[in-house]
């Protein structure tokens, strides 16, 4: 898919929370989702560069790979690409995985890829994302639970979506000894310094954006935080275009 001028938005996204969830294998339980959602595409181009637990990035493409092998699609990584801009521009759909954020903005950063990335996904190359994947479609990647293991050029990410993500959210046990931050501790801290809205994004859970309509999508509902006001929670199903 080549991308010119692009005229208006066409987004065609799908933004997991994580890849695995208890009892399953990687990309299992999206499976019947991705079915769908990618009908008709023969082949996934892998953004394989959050490296989760320091894997090697040929080792991450060769699990995906694996993962989308039933559902009858080939993926090739950016890392087996000597030209990864053009392999991004030409992509049929594209799949960035999760890992460490830090180390994912810091390579499409130094690789020149985060506007090519950009613009394939404002022309509707459909795009999966999970956990760093997804948390680069926010704003700004301010409100990710990575280490900052490397030191990006800067925080601001795809902006696809007009709120900040915390994949992987959960609220505290209440039966826990542990007196830690919570998640919404460090959240609310964010909010002290920016004016974002947050997404509390639980495990299972997903958002689905066709252009400028967002839903959400799976088993639970999300967390939302916003500057001065109380946590509310919005069920599966609804719209999530008014919350900014």
């Amino acid at each position: 898919m080549s991308h010119g001028l692009v005229l208006y938005d066409m987004k065609n996204l799908l933004l997991a929370s994580t890849s695995t969830i208890y009892g399953s294998d990687f990309l299992e339980y999206l499976l019947p989702e991705l079915r769908v959602f990618f009908k008709g595409v023969r082949c996934i181009t892998f953004v394989p560069y959050a490296r989760p637990g320091g894997i090697q990035e040929h080792a991450y493409t060769q699990k995906v790979a694996q993962a989308f092998a039933p559902i009858g699609i080939k993926v090739i990584g950016l890392d087996q690409q000597s030209d990864p801009a053009k392999a991004i521009n030409e992509a049929e759909a594209l799949f960035t995985g999760g890992g460490n954020t830090f180390l994912l903005v810091k390579r499409l950063y130094d690789l020149g890829l985060m506007q090519p990335l950009k613009a394939a996904l404002i022309a509707g190359t459909p795009y999966l994302g999970t956990s760093a994947g997804t948390n680069i479609c926010g704003q700004t990647m301010s409100t990710t639970n990575d280490m900052p293991i490397v030191h990006p050029p800067q925080y601001e990410v795809l902006q696809q979506i007009p709120f900040n993500l915390n994949p992987h959210f959960i609220e505290p046990d209440l039966n826990s000894v542990h007196m830690g931050e919570t998640r919404e501790t460090r959240i609310r801290e964010y909010l002290t310094q920016n004016q974002t809205p947050v997404i509390g994004l639980r495990e299972g859970s997903w958002l689905r954006v066709h252009g400028e309509d967002i839903s959400l999508k799976g088993p639970h509902n999300a967390a939302i935080f916003k500057k001065n006001e109380p946590t509310f929670y919005i069920p599966s199903g609804q719209n999530l275009n008014t919350i900014h």
